[in-house]
């Protein structure tokens, strides 16, 4: 897999893998997507968000409304 470095390429990851590639990382023994959000950049409400997404394009979604959250307030 790619290795990620921001959130702005975890959005862009959840736009380009399969769906097949979402549940292997986010199902009910694990959530690597929400780990990673949660540990490496250290948002534990994109975290939380991520976790509760059902499939790929809801977790995009978190993700691209938390970018312009946090973009918004550096305005």
């Amino acid at each position: 897999g790619c290795i990620l470095r921001n959130m702005k390429e975890l959005g862009g990851a959840f736009t380009s893998m399969t769906d097949e590639t979402f549940a292997f990382h986010s199902n009910g023994d694990k959530n690597d997507f929400s780990n990673w959000a949660r540990d490496i950049i250290r948002d534990e409400k994109l975290a939380r968000d991520i976790g509760k997404s059902l499939n790929r394009t809801q977790a995009a979604k978190n993700v691209s409304g938390r970018i312009a959250f946090l973009s918004s307030k550096l305005a």
